[in-house]
């Protein structure tokens, strides 16, 4: 009976260290153990990214982006596009005729499953654009259940803005409606393995809703969101880790064009400084399908602070966010009811620049995203409304940002004491204090990392 006690001890100690060895190797090294602690964001066209404008066409792109760096692809709908009021030949994406089914453009369900695994093999996580708030004119709902629509006076159902003729209304007091939605943005975490949802007009839909559809979505797996929405809050409490950051956008475009100074990029930090309940998040970014489309290109909106811009949106606190083509230079408005595809080869070393950027975040923890990174703290300056000077700091990680926010070379100071940096995108090291004098480009920039002192 000893003998036989031992063995089945010595057996357990056996399977015990192997199921911990499976689990160190399943547990990540990031502080809060969140698989978007580090990420950037990369926004997928997919009808513009190729000629074909097809999910296997993209398919082609993914190695490539896994080089860039990229850990999360937010894919524009995938969705039918409704015909009925639709606009322009091809219609918006955000029509949705269908919540269960494929686009036939792209390709098929298949096709699709095929992309979401492909991705999860090279380590990348998916997530689709889901638009909760209204359907096309001939979505089945319409006329299964007509009573799931916002209606006017006249008892005919209504589009949520008079300028979005394409799209019905849905009303959120229905019970039924509700349920419906959740069932059909499980399907796609069930069926697809996708690893969340991007949601459209996210402020046009009420909070206990999304409430209910995170709990739903918590059942099945860890989900990221990312909500379409700036003022509610109340989001982040629960169903979102993310928001946009428009106004802090607008501040950007503002400075590019000389209307704002670098003390109102401070002001909104301060402002800002209690904003994000714990563990959430914004999103940064420069450009997306929305301001591409509609309010011009980053050249058009940014022009020569481009750059500087995008070493800042990829710095503060939040999850960068990275358009298609943007990493190539893109340089024109893509119709958004049109095939337009994107021309790769404007500026190919431009990826060179985001790669730079994307391996600055992962590899600095004072970068991460939420409560995986450092809070931003600004450093005073001798030129206050020219030179932003910032450094965020987690444990023994530090890092230092110099933006010149101007069109003249500028020479300055700022306010520090001793301390050894290596310049992360010259591998210089440098030592910077109070008397340092700092000299930066127009519209350049400088980040410093720290190190030890080697002598």
């Amino acid at each position: 009976m000893k003998k036989t006690a031992v063995i089945l001890l010595a057996f357990l100690f056996i399977l015990s260290s192997c199921n911990s060895k499976q689990n160190k190797l399943q547990t990540t090294s990031k502080p809060s153990g969140n698989w978007y602690d580090d990420a950037v964001l990369y926004e997928v066209n997919i009808r513009q990214y190729t000629q074909e404008g097809t999910f296997n066409a993209f398919a082609q792109h993914l190695p490539r982006l896994k080089k860039l760096g990229v850990e999360i692809l937010w894919i524009m709908p995938v969705q039918p596009i409704s015909e009925k009021g639709k606009k322009g030949t091809l219609g918006s994406y955000y029509s949705v005729a269908d919540y269960t089914k494929i686009n036939p453009e792209f390709g098929t369900m298949d096709d699709f499953k095929s992309l979401v695994k492909e991705s999860h093999k090279l380590g990348m996580k998916v997530i689709i654009d889901w638009v909760a708030n209204h359907t096309g004119w001939d979505n089945p709902w319409i006329t299964m259940h007509p009573e799931w629509y916002t209606k006017d006076s006249t008892g005919a159902i209504i589009p949520p803005d008079p300028d979005w003729t394409d799209v019905a209304d849905l009303n959120y007091d229905i019970p039924e409606m509700r349920k419906a939605m959740i069932a059909s943005m499980d399907f796609w975490l069930k069926e697809t393995n996708i690893d969340g949802f991007r949601c459209d007009v996210a402020w046009g839909v009420p909070a206990d809703f999304w409430d209910a559809a995170r709990a739903s979505f918590d059942s099945i797996k860890p989900v990221y969101m990312l909500a379409e929405d700036e003022e509610h809050t109340a989001f982040l409490h629960h169903a979102f880790q993310s928001n946009y950051a428009w106004e802090l956008h607008h501040l950007m475009n503002d400075v590019a064009k000389g209307d704002k100074t670098a003390a109102d990029l401070r002001n909104y930090f301060t402002k800002a400084k209690d904003k994000y309940p714990k563990g959430s998040f914004p999103m940064q970014f420069i450009t997306n399908h929305d301001e591409n489309s509609w309010n011009g290109t980053i050249d058009e909106r940014m022009g020569d602070a481009a750059d500087a811009f995008a070493v800042f949106s990829f710095t503060v606190p939040g999850i960068p966010l990275i358009y298609s083509g943007q990493e190539a230079g893109l340089n024109k408005r893509l119709e958004f009811f049109e095939k337009d595809p994107i021309d790769w080869t404007v500026n190919p070393q431009k990826a060179d620049f985001y790669a730079k950027l994307i391996k600055l975040k992962q590899e600095n923890t004072a970068l991460w995203n939420g409560t995986a990174g450092g809070n931003i703290r600004f450093i005073e300056t001798s030129a206050p409304k020219t030179l932003l000077a910032f450094k965020r700091k987690k444990g023994k990680d530090e890092v230092v940002v110099l933006l010149n926010l101007s069109d003249q070379k500028l020479s300055g100071t700022i306010k520090m004491e001793k301390t050894n940096f290596r310049n992360y995108f010259n591998n210089n090291k440098t030592e910077v204090d109070n008397t340092t004098k700092i000299i930066i480009a127009p519209w350049g920039y400088k980040v410093f990392i720290k190190t030890t002192n080697e002598g």
